[in-house]
């Protein structure tokens, strides 16, 4: 069962689906800004709302619709020890089978979006969730006990099981990686992630002790935090006017991906040097907050993606 804050994420979910723009309509700062405002309060109300909105733009992006209150998430992740499989049923449609990692709250969640194996290679899929789970179409098994964070403890990201679940077909083979929308989204992860930044520093960009090490710490963290805003708003400018799209687009992704999960790293640096235990130790808000942006930034796979980023950079220079 979901949590009284779980319930409060799915409620915004449905009332941001129409309201929030959608990336490259125009509007790309305002919906980061949303999502950063969001993550700033409560990351765990981000995480989910994110996902969702994420949801939301994949299917426009195919020129479709989710049907009205319905909640959203993108399963979309790879493991070595999991592998889902789609096969076309004599009916015509779809059918999955197998299992699918990081299923973010895969057992309160209404429909998904799920990237699974064809015989043409990785294909996104939509599922009914509610029939799975209930066995009214094939069955959805979401196996208990699997996730042991201290951080997003609301927001179980475990395997799914699927055995025989109808699938829609979104999009052709391989379109879901090649679409201007994945970069995009990538950076709407990014957002999150700063404003989870943004409210772990305010304790220590507060008024309050001037002695030069703490200042020192201010000068950083509002460095940083100054760059990282820069980043974004320049990454939405590109996004709007279509610069944003292929190689030119995952170079811009990885990039502030890259510069908002060193900003995140700096800000927890800085702020525990600066503040010492008691913040962690005293104040819940302050140590949940610590505990799931350190959680939400390891989305971001820290040497391997600077690697990636360096290899992008190579290939996009004139």
């Amino acid at each position: 069962m979901p949590t009284p804050r779980i319930d409060a994420a799915l409620a915004l979910c449905r009332r941001l689906t129409a309201e929030v723009p959608l990336p490259g309509a125009g509007a790309t700062r305002r919906r980061w800004e949303v999502l950063s405002t969001l993550a700033e309060h409560d990351l765990t109300l981000a995480r989910v709302v994110e996902a969702h909105l994420d949801a939301v733009a994949v299917l426009a992006e195919a020129g479709q619709q989710p049907p009205p209150g319905s909640t959203w998430g993108v399963f979309a992740a790879e493991a070595p020890d999991a592998q889902l499989l789609a096969t076309p049923g004599p009916d015509g449609g779809w059918r999955l089978e197998g299992t699918k990692p990081w299923c973010s709250l895969a057992g309160v969640l209404d429909q998904a979006l799920v990237t699974a194996r064809t015989d043409a290679g990785r294909r996104l899929f939509a599922v009914d969730l509610v029939a799975a789970r209930d066995g009214r179409a094939g069955r959805a098994e979401v196996p208990a006990g699997r996730w042991h964070s201290r951080g997003l403890v609301d927001v179980p990201s475990g395997p799914l099981v699927l055995h025989d679940v109808p699938a829609r077909p979104v999009g052709e083979a391989g379109w879901y990686l090649r679409r201007p929308g994945f970069a995009h989204g990538g950076i709407g992860v990014a957002a999150c992630w700063f404003g989870g930044a943004v409210g772990v520093a305010a304790p220590l960009l507060a008024p309050g002790r001037t002695d030069p090490l703490t200042l020192r710490s201010r000068g950083l963290v509002d460095l940083r935090l100054w760059s990282a805003r820069l980043g974004l708003d320049a990454a939405a400018e590109a996004v709007d006017a279509g610069r944003a799209t292929g190689a030119e687009g995952e170079l811009l992704a990885a990039r502030v991906r890259a510069l908002v999960a060193a900003t995140v790293e700096d800000v927890l640096t800085e702020v525990g040097h600066a503040l010492g235990p008691r913040p962690l130790t005293a104040d819940a808000a302050h140590a949940a907050r610590v505990a799931d942006l350190t959680v939400y930034v390891r989305q971001h796979h820290a040497d391997h993606d600077l690697v990636a980023l360096a290899e992008l950079s190579a290939r996009t220079a004139p």
